[in-house]
C-alpha cells in the first residue's frame, strides 16, 4: 500500500501500543516536496486541519487535530528524531523551522495520549525522522525543482557508511517571487550528523540543523480587498527572517538483551526577526499616512537546553513478555522579548533601531518531568497500557511592558520584577489493544494533557491585542477508540472515533475596539477519524503488467462546542466539522502518479463565532476545494517529477489574524505549477 501505516507496539524506547498513531513514509509520496506541500503530504492523515501561511509570510504551514488551534502548530508537540524544534515547547511553541521532505524518511503522528510520554501539547505529537546514512562508503543526491511564481529549489545530499562511522547532511535553498505582490523569499536549510558506532552495544551521535531566511510579508487584506484580489498586498515594507539552529548530542546503549537507553541533549540558539508596519494601522504603505513613516522594529531570542533519558525493558510475567517504558526530562528555556522599537523608514529588511523598545521582557522556564508507561499483556491477544506524567514548569518574567490599560496614560510602561508562576502537573492515562489477528487491532486510550500558557499570551503582540490577566494553563482529557489494519494487500484501513474535554481553553475574542487574548472556556469536542485505502488491481486483476491502481480516503467529522463559559453553545474558532481529502495512486514501471481532492467546511474564526467584521481578523472561514496532481518516473538513477497544485485555482484562505503576518485575512496560493529532476551518484 502506499504511505501511511501505524507504529508497532513500540518503537526505540516509545510505547506506541494502545495508542491512536500514524506513520507516514514520505519517498512513497508524490509530492511538491520543494516546498513542503503540507496538503499533498501529511493532508491524507485523517483530521488534519492545515493553517495555509505560505503566502503571507510564514512558510511552516501550521497544522491541528480534533479542533484545537492549529495557528503556527501552537498545540502540537513537534519534533525532529525525537527532539524538540519549536521555539521553546513551554512558552513559545511555534515551529518557525521545518525539515525539507526531500530529507525527511518518515513522519510519526501520534494524538492526545502523547502527553504522558513528550508532555506539552493538546493536539499530540508530530516528529520528523530524517534519512539515515546508506550503507555504502558514499552517495550524493541532487534534485532541482522550478515552478511558479519564480520558484527554484535546490537541494543535495550527501552520506555513507565507512568502519564503525556513519554520516548524513543535506543543503538546501529555495527561492521565490511568491504568488502575491510584496511576499518573495529566500531560504537556506543544511543538517549534518556523524554517528559512531563504538560496539555492538553503544552508539554515539552529533548533528546540527540550521535555517537562515528572508521573507517579505505582503500583510493581510479585509474581506472586500480579498474579493477584489487575493493576490495584491497593501505591505511592502515588512520583512521577517528567523535564523535557527539546534546542535543534538545522543547516546544509544542496549544494557542487555531485554533492555535499552537512549540520552538526547539539545541545545537551541535561534531568533526572530522582524521590521514591519504593525497591526496598529490598516493604512497602505503607499497612502500619504504611510510613507516616510517609521516601521515597527521587533526582535526576539531563544536560548534552550534540553535533557532527555528514555529507558525501555522487556521482562517477564507468567511466562508472558511485558514492557516497561520510563524516563525524565529536564528543561531550561530563556526567551529575551523585545518589541515597538522605532525601526527605518526604508523599504528594505533594514533592523537597525533609530529609538527605545516599548517592551523588553526576559522569560525563563525551568521543567523537570517524569514518566513511565507499561504494556501488560493479559493472556495471547489483549494488552493493558497505563501510564503517568509528572510536570514540576516554573515560568519566571521580567523587565518592563507597554500598559495595554488606555485609561493609565500617565503610566504608559508596566515595570515587571522577577514575577514567577510556578505550577505541577500529574498526568494519568491508560490504553488497551486486542489482537484480532496478525494484521488487524482494536485499540483504545485515555490520557490527560495539557497546553502551558505561552509567552505571546502574557504579554501582547501589539495593541490591538490586549492580555486577560487571570490567564490560565489549558488542560484536556483525550480519549479514542478504533480499529486499524490491513487485509492482504488489499486493504488498509483506520477508523476511530474520539472525545476531547478542552478546560480552559485559549483564543481572541472581541474587547471593544481592541481583541483579549482570555480563557475561553470549557469546550467537548467529538467526532470520527477514518482512513482507507483500496488496491483496485490485487482486488480485480491480480496482475504486475497493468501496474498497481489504489484509491484513498481520509475523513473526519468534528464537533467541537463550547459547553461552559460566556461562549456556551459557540462552536470552537477553527473547528471546521469535515475535512475530507480523497485521492488515487497509479504506479507502472518507473512511473508514479497522484492526484487528490481536498475539502474543508466551514469554520469561525474566534469564540464569539461573529459572522463578519471590519477588521477581518475575525469571521467565517469559508469553506472551500482544492485539487492536486503530481507525477514522477524514474529511470536508472534519475528520477523526474511534474504536478499541478491547486489546479482549478481556486481562491481561499484558512487564517484571519489580529497579529503577524496581517492584520485580515491570509489568502492561500493559487494556481502553482512545477517541475523537477533529481539524481543520486
Amino acid at each position: 500500500m502506499n504511505g501511511i501505516g501505524h507504529v508497532n507496539d513500540y518503537s526505540g524506547q516509545v510505547i506506541f501500543s494502545g495508542k491512536k498513531n500514524e506513520l507516514l513514509t514520505i519517498d512513497s509520496l508524490d509530492a511538491n516536496k520543494a516546498v513542503n506541500n503540507t496538503r499533498q503530504i501529511i493532508g491524507r492523515i485523517p483530521g488534519v486541519n492545515i493553517i495555509e501561511t505560505e503566502a503571507g509570510g510564514f512558510t511552516a504551514n501550521g497544522i491541528g487535530f480534533r479542533g484545537v488551534n492549529p495557528y503556527q502548530s501552537i498545540e502540537m508537540n513537534t519534533r525532529q528524531n525525537g527532539y524538540n524544534i519549536s521555539a521553546d515547547i513551554f512558552g513559545y511553541n511555534e515551529a518557525y523551522y521545518l525539515p525539507p521532505m526531500e530529507a525527511v524518511s518518515s513522519i510519526q503522528f501520534l494524538r492526545g495520549a502523547a502527553g504522558l510520554q513528550f508532555g506539552p501539547q493538546i493536539g499530540g505529537l508530530v516528529n520528523y525522522i530524517l534519512k539515515n546514512a546508506p550503507a555504502k562508503p558514499f552517495e550524493m543526491t541532487v534534485s532541482q525543482t522550478t515552478g511558479s511564481f519564480g520558484l527554484y529549489n535546490v537541494y543535495t545530499s550527501i552520506g555513507g557508511t565507512k568502519g564503525k562511522w556513519e554520516y548524513f547532511a543535506f543543503a538546501q535553498y529555495r527561492t521565490m517571487d511568491g504568488w502575491r505582490a510584496n511576499s518573495d523569499q529566500k531560504q537556506v536549510s543544511g543538517y549534518g550528523k556523524v554517528t559512531y558506532n563504538a560496539s555492538s552495544k553503544l552508539k554515539v551521535s552529533l548533528d546540527y540543523t540550521l535555517l537562515r531566511n528572508r521573507i517579505h510579508m505582503p500583510g493581510g487584506l479585509n474581506d472586500s480587498e480579498f474579493q477584489q484580489n487575493p493576490q495584491q498586498s497593501l505591505r511592502a515594507r515588512n520583512w521577517l527572517q528567523s535564523p535557527w539552529n539546534i546542535i543534538t548530542a545522543n547516546l544509544q546503549y542496549k544494557m542487555s538483551a531485554n533492555t535499552s537507553l537512549s540520552f538526547t541533549s539539545a541545545y537551541q540558539f535561534s531568533q526572530r526577526d522582524l521590521i514591519w508596519q504593525n497591526e496598529d494601522s490598516w493604512y497602505p504603505d503607499f497612502s500619504p499616512d504611510s510613507i516616510g513613516a517609521a516601521r515597527e522594529l521587533e526582535k526576539e531570542y531563544f536560548n534552550n537546553i534540553t535533557n532527555e533519558l528514555r529507558v525501555l525493558t522487556n521482562y517477564h510475567i507468567s511466562g508472558r513478555e511485558q514492557t516497561l517504558a520510563f524516563g525524565m526530562r529536564q528543561a531550561f528555556s530563556l526567551m529575551r522579548r523585545y518589541e515597538g522599537g522605532i525601526g527605518s523608514t526604508a523599504g528594505n529588511l533594514d533592523l537597525s533601531q533609530y529609538g527605545p523598545y516599548a517592551t523588553a521582557m526576559n522569560f525563563r522556564n525551568n521543567n523537570v518531568s517524569l514518566f513511565a508507561e507499561n504494556i501488560f499483556h493479559v493472556g495471547k491477544k489483549l494488552s493493558i497500557t497505563p501510564g503517568a506524567r509528572f510536570e514540576y514548569l516554573t515560568t519566571t518574567a521580567y523587565g518592563y511592558a507597554e500598559n495595554e490599560d488606555s485609561s493609565s496614560a500617565a503610566n504608559p510602561t508596566l515595570n515587571i520584577n522577577n514575577q514567577t508562576n510556578t505550577r505541577t502537573f500529574a498526568l494519568v492515562g491508560i490504553g488497551a489493544q486486542y489482537e484480532v489477528n496478525r494484521k488487524i487491532n482494536v485499540y483504545t486510550n485515555c490520557s490527560q494533557s495539557y497546553r502551558p500558557v505561552t509567552y505571546s499570551e502574557l504579554t501582547p503582540f501589539g495593541t490591538t491585542a490586549k492580555i486577560d490577566p487571570n490567564l490560565k494553563d489549558s488542560k484536556a482529557l483525550n480519549a479514542d477508540m478504533g480499529i486499524r489494519g490491513a487485509i492482504k494487500n488489499i486493504l488498509n484501513f483506520d477508523a476511530s472515533a474520539f472525545y476531547l474535554y478542552n478546560y480552559n481553553g485559549i483564543g481572541t475574542v472581541p474587547d471593544g475596539a481592541n481583541f483579549l487574548v482570555t480563557n475561553t472556556g470549557a469546550s467537548t469536542h467529538t467526532g470520527i477519524e477514518t482512513y482507507g485505502e483500496l488496491n483496485i488491481t490485487d482486488l480485480f486483476f491480480h496482475s504486475a503488467k497493468i501496474g498497481k491502481l489504489s484509491v484513498y480516503n481520509s475523513f473526519a467529522y468534528i464537533n467541537a462546542v463550547y459547553t461552559e463559559g460566556i461562549y456556551k453553545g459557540n462552536q470552537v474558532e477553527y473547528a471546521p466539522h469535515l475535512i475530507e481529502r480523497t485521492g488515487i495512486n497509479y504506479w507502472i514501471k518507473g512511473f508514479e502518479f497522484n492526484a487528490q481532492y481536498s475539502y474543508e467546511s466551514k469554520a469561525f474564526g474566534d469564540a464569539t463565532n461573529v459572522v463578519s467584521d471590519p477588521s477581518a481578523e475575525i469571521g467565517i472561514l469559508p469553506s472551500y476545494w482544492v485539487m492536486d496532481a503530481s507525477a514522477s518516473y524514474k529511470w536508472s538513477k534519475y528520477k523526474a517529477s511534474l504536478g499541478v497544485n491547486n489546479i482549478t485555482d481556486e481562491k481561499y484562505f484558512t487564517l484571519r489574524t489580529s497579529e503577524y503576518p496581517g492584520p485580515g485575512i491570509i489568502p492561500s496560493v493559487g494556481r502553482m505549477i512545477y517541475c523537477g529532476l533529481s539524481v543520486v551518484f
